[in-house]
């Protein structure tokens, strides 16, 4: 997908923690240099947000593992940026698709691919009869809107 998406990068960087493991394999797989992202520098040692080496100009994509609202995600793109990094964008393995998320890769203007998402997730449980019909109306009002549903339920 990064291949066919951005062409190939230069480096490939991992979101801590989720991101570091699927984004060294990728690296490996690629022949690409590896490095991670803290959603925030540390607060100890070197006081480093970005762990690895990268020069400005270079181009960058980010993985993860998980886009829920893509807070931490993206504050990982905004330091590979800030740094000078040219972020061609974002693979994931999973979203939930949540409506906040795609408005904040809108903001971030930062294109995100993922290999399976949430519908499909419900699609193969609703199929595998491991969900009911009702189980699956209330999933989809959660991912509608997650703090809405969850309120409704305190």
């Amino acid at each position: 997908m990064i291949l066919e998406h951005y062409d190939k990068p230069e480096v490939i960087a991992g979101v801590a923690t989720g991101g570091i493991a699927q984004g060294a394999l990728v690296a490996q797989e690629l022949g690409l240099p590896f490095i991670y992202v803290r959603s925030e520098k540390k607060s100890h040692g070197l006081s480093n947000q970005i762990e690895g080496v990268i020069q400005p100009g270079q181009s960058v994509v980010v993985i993860e593992d998980l886009i829920s609202t893509g807070g931490s995600s993206l504050k990982a793109v905004e330091a590979l940026r800030d740094a000078g990094a040219n972020v061609k964008g974002m693979l994931a393995i999973f979203t939930y698709g949540l409506s906040a998320a795609r408005e904040n890769f809108k903001k971030q203007e930062c294109n995100l691919l993922t290999l399976t998402d949430f519908d499909v997730l419900l699609q193969k449980a609703v199929n595998e009869k491991f969900i009911s019909e009702n189980d699956l109306q209330s999933l989809l009002q959660w991912q509608s809107n997650p703090q809405s549903w969850s309120d409704e339920r305190s």
